[in-house]
């Protein structure tokens, strides 16, 4: 399966992946509107054995092959990892 990401110009470290290249109608208005404009980044082969950075590549595939696309939010600070005040 191929995946075509992008990246909002609106919302930092936020990104698209679509099962169809350009094929923004997949995603939903409301959140197409808070993402702003799109800008293609990567044209990627999500195979069985394909890692990724910051996604589990089987959650990916299952999201594109039911509703034609993925949002990868950015990661949330761990509250754990923050020094005591």
């Amino acid at each position: 399966m191929h995946a075509y990401v992008y990246k909002s110009q609106r919302k930092a470290d936020t990104f698209v992946y679509l099962a169809a290249r350009d094929d923004f109608g997949r995603v939903p208005e409301p959140l197409r509107t808070q993402l702003g404009a799109l800008t293609f980044v990567l044209d990627v082969a999500l195979t069985a054995d394909r890692k990724l950075a910051r996604e589990d590549a089987a959650v990916v595939r299952t999201n594109l092959a039911a509703q034609g696309f993925h949002i990868q939010f950015p990661p949330q600070p761990d509250p754990a990892a923050r020094p005591d005040a």
